[in-house]
């Protein structure tokens, strides 16, 4: 049986789907969570645990520059899509990359 996927590949590039956990003990992704929060989701999220607190942007700036160092690329490349103020974000990484196994 295959893992569901918690990305979609674009034109533009690779969208993820993220669970944001803020405010925890260390930084850590993993694991995949296999069920869409909304439909129009991928069916599966990423679970990205980050130490900064949910205020002024600190946890999605956190989440992205723990993706970055997951993917091998600048956090420049990482943008975030949806989800400003949910747990449930987006994010798209252009250009498209090779995503790692977890």
């Amino acid at each position: 049986m295959t893992k569901p996927r918690f990305w979609d590949e674009t034109a533009a590039g690779v969208s993820l789907a993220v669970k944001a956990q803020p405010g925890a003990k260390r930084v850590s992704i993993g694991p995949v969570l296999d069920a869409a929060p909304a439909p129009g989701w991928p069916p599966a999220r990423l679970k990205v645990a980050v130490a900064a607190p949910p205020e002024d942007g600190k946890a999605n700036a956190a989440i992205i520059a723990a993706l970055a160092k997951w993917l091998g690329v600048k956090p420049s490349t990482i943008t975030l899509t949806t989800g400003q103020t949910s747990r449930e974000k987006r994010f798209l990484v252009t250009p498209p990359v090779k995503l790692p196994t977890l």
